[in-house]
């Protein structure tokens, strides 16, 4: 998949985050997790959307929060077995790929959540090619807080070092990257927030990715939609699957890659099912 075959798109969604409805709703963030049945409703809903698209996506990638126990909580491995349930009935052929959440390993990781997720779900970072294009899915958590495990950390960072070599000497249409933390909601000189990464992190990963030519950075976590862009790199927040804290629905992003640019639109979960991908966008890929 090293090579440009033409333009195709892929379905980004976020935080499907079994068990925050529940407890978003009771003010209990702690332990008010103990009901997911909202959460099973609108998965479903977004792989049956999924399934009935044509063309078929080149695959469907969740960008963090897969549940909302942490790790150790009580009701995580339900959480994650009745997600797990859902998932298995996409399309055989639409590949998923998972970015791990502070949910999904802690705000603070430790190297046994990690590797429990990576059990669970896959690497916790890795690359992979689609068509020309090279994509990176990142544990933004190590940039967020990696005081419990640096050499992990450490191990990312230079994993990544190679990667972008490796897009360089390739020479690849686009640098996609999926990660669950934002690097910025609107601004990239914006103060800290939970819901993005720390200035001063922030600063030396958007200039590594502008050097490298990355495209566009696609996360979750702030569960509204939300963006910006630094000197030609696209910040694209996207709301959730599940639990609103803002005004949106719940929904899934289409992105279209074309040899030019990469074009993207949220759909609510109910108008992508009934009515598809508008034509303005499947014109891209003809």
């Amino acid at each position: 998949e090293y090579q440009w075959k033409g333009p195709f798109y892929f379905i980004q969604g976020a935080d499907p985050q079994f068990g925050l409805m529940k407890a978003w709703t009771h003010g209990d963030t702690e332990n008010g997790d103990d009901e997911w049945e909202e959460e099973i409703k609108l998965a479903e809903q977004a792989v049956q959307a999924i399934n009935k698209l044509n063309p078929k996506p080149k695959f469907f990638v969740i960008c963090g929060d897969l549940v909302h126990g942490m790790p150790g909580s009580r009701w995580k491995k339900n959480q994650e077995q009745d997600l797990k349930g859902v998932l298995k009935n996409t399309d055989q052929d639409i590949p998923l790929v998972f970015v791990s959440g502070n949910h999904d390993i802690g705000n603070t990781p430790t190297r046994e959540a990690i590797d429990d997720y990576c059990k669970n779900w896959g690497d916790d970072y890795f690359s992979f090619w689609v068509g020309g294009v090279f994509f990176l899915v990142l544990n933004s958590q190590l940039y967020s807080d990696s005081s419990k495990c640096h050499e992990l950390r450490q191990a990312q960072d230079a994993w990544l070092d190679e990667q972008l070599a490796v897009a360089a000497k390739q020479k690849c249409k686009h640098i996609i990257v999926f990660q669950h933390i934002p690097l910025f909601l609107s601004k990239p000189d914006e103060d800290d927030d939970y819901f993005n990464l720390a200035k001063s992190v922030r600063q030396e990963i958007m200039e590594k990715f502008h050097k490298a030519g990355v495209r566009a950075v696609f996360s979750g976590h702030y569960h509204r939609n939300a963006g910006g862009s630094y000197k030609g790199l696209e910040m694209v927040v996207s709301s959730a699957i599940g639990c609103q804290l803002g005004h949106d629905t719940h929904g899934l992003r289409v992105v279209v890659v074309t040899e030019e640019k990469v074009v993207h639109k949220y759909y609510s979960l109910t108008e992508l099912g009934s009515h598809g991908i508008e034509k303005e966008l499947l014109d891209l890929l003809a």
